[in-house]
């Protein structure tokens, strides 16, 4: 089968990105597929695929910002900044406020510097981060600007914040669940994550695996003013 265009999955938990690459490209029959913006396998939500000739608008749509509802917990950190990792410290912390959390929310927003985590594809003298990682080295990583252009609170059931964040590409969120929690002076680690947008499309526009089907393709065509 030829087909040439954008395909805008939801995400389920538990698989990987590249596992969405494989179904696409078994369900239609195609070699050419390619996604822009990889979520993790614990994340949900909005994965745009790209199809035969529109793998080559892959750049334009990772450069993309992104919107994510994350949740943070807040009294323990673990080894991979996420609910998955490994408990690495845990601490009784009674309560939060949430004006101190409020507060502690606007130390991100706009241009900041981020260290990306050990968990993440980002390459190291030839091998990706998570490689090493799971070989248990650790290497200095350096900060990386990014751009966060909102942060609000959605939900706060102590010991989860529940927040939406718009930022821009190469931002990590389970490093900002962790990072707000240091500015609070507490362990934390991100316990949830949904892409609700990627660039110009919405998690309520996304099919299922179960759902896609030929006539959920966006046209390439309606982006060749991009190449």
């Amino acid at each position: 089968m030829h087909l040439d265009g954008i395909l805008v999955v939801n995400k389920p938990s538990g698989i990987t990105s590249h596992d969405v690459v494989d179904f696409i490209r078994r369900k239609f029959n195609i070699k050419r597929v390619g996604h822009a913006g990889t979520l993790d396998p614990m994340a949900t939500g909005v994965l745009v695929m790209l199809l035969g000739k529109a793998t080559t608008l892959s750049n334009t749509f990772t450069n993309d910002d992104k919107e994510y509802i994350a949740k943070a917990f807040f009294g323990k950190s673990t080894d991979t900044q996420d609910a998955q990792g490994k408990v690495i410290e845990e601490k009784n912390i009674g309560s939060l406020d949430i004006e101190d959390i409020k507060k502690a929310l606007e130390n991100f927003k706009g241009e900041i510097k981020q260290i990306p985590p050990m968990v993440s594809a980002i390459k190291y003298k030839g091998k990706k981060l998570y490689q090493l990682a799971r070989s248990g080295k650790t290497v200095v990583r350096e900060p990386r600007k990014i751009n966060i252009s909102s942060i609000e609170i959605l939900d706060f059931k102590f010991p989860e914040l529940t927040f939406k964040v718009k930022c821009s590409k190469g931002t990590y969120v389970r490093t900002l669940c962790e990072d707000i929690g240091k500015v609070l002076s507490v362990p934390s680690h991100m316990s949830g994550l949904v892409r609700s947008a990627s660039g110009d499309f919405l998690l309520e526009d996304s099919k299922s695996l179960d759902e896609v089907n030929e006539k959920d393709i966006i046209s390439y065509s309606s982006y060749d003013r991009h190449i």
